[in-house]
Order: structure tokens, then C-alpha cells, then sequence
């Protein structure tokens, strides 16, 4: 199965529709226009409860209260302006912003030797509000990569016929733009110009910089956008405020903020969305024990905070969902259960639950719901993904046909071909039990 991502965003002879070329060249110029001023649009929502003045901006006096220190003493609140201003970073490389200093030959590359950046995302318990630690938390994002002038990403199954479809290699193909360089002006065709003329003027293609062969890299994508984001940060007067320092990590980007006693850990992961869809190819690694520079994984991370978005949409005042998920996370420490797995059993009775039934009034009773579900699944060796073929999925959450048709997908497949696991889990099961009714008995 192929398909193309990025070259049909535009659908070539629809009325009223830009081709693909004309909208790049379009979104370009504006960009250029609007330059600084668009650096808000950036933001994501690093905590609902201390920051919400940053998440819809309505003008000039909003802009300023963003980059206004927040009161001394108020840490969630610092932490949140400084993945904010990270951010701003990230919208700086978007809209191709000529910044000045030192740095500014590094930081201004053409557009053709890097992916466009497109929308950004707050994915992860920290953005989804159920960290389940105070300390070490990591506030992850992220970025959408868009195919640049004259490219095109041709997503390819790693082992055709695998169930479910969950490894991909991105190929970068080359497209004629010929008919659209007197709009653009100094972007050359790759295809039907000289080489020589082409580093000249513009610089090499995606294919010479951050490809292995015909296919997307991951690990030469993360690098590259470290070298990015080091070049703009220097230059923002924000770097006399936070020293930013880049964390070692193949397949992401993570970077440690500080100042003084406080830190901030900030992960930036890559992905190709796929079609018009919440489904990415991410630069996270795969489950097995080696995952090639050039295979991105299948994520579901962005529908699954779209999915706790609508829930904060809808929930009445009051609601513990988040609370209840936070504290059966903290009691898996030390055990062989996943975040994710506990989290895709709170998915599906949240999807089942009326919110009505997650108010604190009923803390308890969900508590009781949640442990139950997980020892249901765990006796029946069997635990479905969440998104896999699941028809009661909100509408709001758009899958791509083929996940929406997929068989569900059993989280707990190694326990039923491993008895010695479940009996393992089991016995495990009934310590997290003990363990969760020593920490009511204490907070009571």
C-alpha cells in the first residue's frame, strides 16, 4: 500500500483550490509577511490549569501578558512559559524567520533541505493532566513534518501484510515544479535543472541531507533539528534567561532547560501525519529490540489527547477522571503493567461511563470500575487497543480507513502465549490492590 503525504493536501483540479505547489508558495510569502507576529500561533497547552490566558490569543494585549515573567514563586506557571517560549522556537523555523546575530547563517536554511514543520501537538500524561509524578516530568510535543518544495512523502509498509499496520518508511520523491517557479521565484525544479545550478541557488535537496537512500531518516532528521532549534535559540533574548541544553537521544529531541535550582525537560518528537488523519509515523522507537534509522511507527498520541481534550470539553465541574488515572499510575511503580496499558483501560470506560458517573462523589466507584476492568482483561488474557477497530470512537477523532477496518488489537497478545506472564501479572495485581488501598487509607 501507497499513498502520498504533503502533495495532495491541495487535490490538483478540485475548483477553487490551489494545486499543491501554489499553496506552498502562498503559505510562504505570508509567512514572511506576518513574521514575528505569528510566533503566538505556536503555542500548545502546557498546564490547562495555570496558563489558559496562552491558549487562545485574542490580540496584542494577550501577546504581552505570554511574555510576562509569571509571579515569583509560582512554579507550574514557570514551567509553562518556558516550554512556551521553546515553542516560539519551533515557530520560528516554521515561518522561516531571518533572525540576526552571529547564528544567522546557521539558523536561515532553505526550505528544501529540511521538512517544512506544520502543526504542533501536547501529547503524553503531562499535557494530558495525569502525570502520575511531580518530579522529572517530561512535557512532550509534537511536530508535524510537511514535504518541502518539489518533494513528496510516499509512506511504505515495512513488512507488507503486517497486523496491524504499525511500521512505515517514508520515501522522498521528487516533483516537477516547473509550472509554479515564476510564482515562487528562487526555488529551482529539482528534476529539470542542473545540479551544479541548484546547490548554487538554493542548496541540496531533502534527499542529499536528511535521507538514507531514497528514505526519510530518523536519526538524521532529529540531528539536523537539534541544530536548528541550538541556532535560534541563542539569538532570542530569552537564552539569558533559560540555558538550553541539548539531552542525547537518537530518535527525538530533548532538550533541558534551566535556570538557577529549576529544570525542565522538554521532548520534541517528529512525526508525518498520516492522510488528514490523528494517526502519525513517529520518530518514537518500536517495540523491538532494534528499530532502523528509517522506520517510523504508527502513534496514536495525538488522537488520544485530542480524545482527554473533548473530555475537558465536556466534563461537568467536579470531574476526577483525571485524578482516577493519576493514582492507579502512581501504584504501578516497580511492576511489569505499562502506563499505556492502564490508560487504555480508563479509554474505554471513560467512552463507556457516563461523565456524569466520574464526579468526585463517585471517586471511589470508578476506582473500584478501573481495578475491576484490568483484572477482567488480565483473567481473559486480552486487552484491546483502544482505536483498532473500535466503532464507538467519538467522531471528532478522524482514523484512517484502514485502522477504523482493523481487527482489534490485543495489548495483552504476550500474556496469552505466556502463561508464566500472567501468573506473573496476576500476583502483581493483587499487590497493586493492597497498594492502592494503603494510599486512600493514608490520604483519608
Amino acid at each position: 500500500m501507497v499513498s502520498s503525504i504533503g502533495v495532495t493536501t491541495c487535490p490538483r483540479g478540485q475548483p477553487g483550490q490551489p494545486s499543491p505547489e501554489v499553496h506552498w508558495a502562498q503559505c510562504r510569502a505570508a509567512g514572511r509577511q506576518k513574521g514575528l507576529g505569528l510566533l503566538y500561533s505556536a503555542l500548545v497547552r502546557p498546564r490547562p490549569e495555570y496558563c489558559e490566558q496562552l491558549w487562545a490569543p485574542q490580540g496584542e494585549k494577550d501577546l504581552r501578558v505570554a511574555t510576562t515573567c509569571p509571579e515569583e514563586g509560582n512554579k507550574d506557571a514557570e514551567r509553562a512559559m518556558a516550554v512556551t517560549i521553546l515553542v516560539w522556537v519551533l515557530q520560528q523555523l516554521i515561518l522561516n524567520v531571518r533572525v540576526v546575530g552571529d547564528e544567522r547563517d546557521e539558523a536561515r536554511r532553505d526550505h528544501s533541505s529540511f521538512p517544512g514543520l506544520g502543526s504542533r501537538f501536547g501529547i503524553g500524561s503531562t499535557m494530558e493532566g495525569w502525570s502520575p509524578s511531580e518530579e522529572n516530568i517530561i512535557y512532550r510535543v509534537l511536530v508535524s513534518l510537511i514535504p518541502p518544495y518539489g518533494h513528496a512523502f510516499l509512506p511504505e509498509l515495512c513488512n507488507p501484510g503486517e497486523t496491524p499496520e504499525r511500521n512505515f518508511r517514508i520515501r522522498v520523491q521528487l516533483v516537477c515544479t516547473c509550472k509554479t517557479e515564476q510564482l515562487v521565484g528562487d526555488m529551482l525544479c529539482f528534476i529539470h535543472h542542473d545540479e551544479e545550478e541548484q546547490r548554487r541557488n538554493q542548496g541540496p535537496s531533502l534527499l542529499q541531507t536528511v535521507c538514507t537512500g531514497s528514505y526519510l531518516d530518523v536519526q538524521k532528521t532529529a540531528c539536523r533539528f537539534h541544530q536548528l532549534v541550538k541556532a535560534c535559540w541563542v539569538v532570542l533574548p530569552h537564552s539569558r534567561r533559560w540555558r538550553l541544553t541539548m539531552l542525547p537521544c537518537n530518535r527525538s529531541c530533548k532538550f533541558k532547560m534551566a535556570r538557577a535550582e529549576e529544570e525542565i525537560i522538554i521532548e520534541i518528537m517528529l512525526g508525518v501525519q498520516q492522510g488528514n488523519s490523528d494517526i502519525f509515523l513517529s520518530s518514537q522507537a518500536s517495540e523491538a529490540l532494534f528499530t532502523p534509522s528509517t522506520t517510523w511507527t504508527s502513534s496514536c498520541a495525538v488522537a488520544e489527547a485530542k480524545f482527554f481534550e473533548r473530555l475537558a470539553r465536556r466534563a461537568p465541574d467536579g470531574s476526577f477522571h483525571l485524578r482516577c488515572l493519576q493514582l492507579c499510575a502512581r501504584i504501578l511503580v516497580g511492576t511489569g503493567f505499562s502506563e499505556y496499558a492502564l490508560k487504555t483501560v480508563v479509554m474505554h470506560l471513560l467512552n463507556t461511563t457516563p461523565l456524569s458517573g466520574w464526579h468526585r462523589t463517585h471517586f471511589l466507584l470508578r476506582l473500584d470500575d478501573i481495578m475491576r476492568y484490568l483484572c477482567h482483561c488480565l483473567e481473559e488474557k486480552r486487552l484491546d487497543h483502544f482505536f483498532f477497530g473500535n466503532e464507538k470512537i467519538p467522531e471528532e477523532i478522524v482514523l484512517p480507513p484502514a485502522l477504523q477496518r482493523a481487527e482489534p488489537f490485543n495489548l495483552f497478545q504476550h500474556l496469552a502465549q505466556d502463561p508464566d506472564a500472567q501468573a506473573q501479572a496476576m500476583r502483581e495485581f493483587t499487590d497493586m490492590q493492597d497498594r492502592l488501598t494503603r494510599m486512600l487509607a493514608n490520604d483519608n
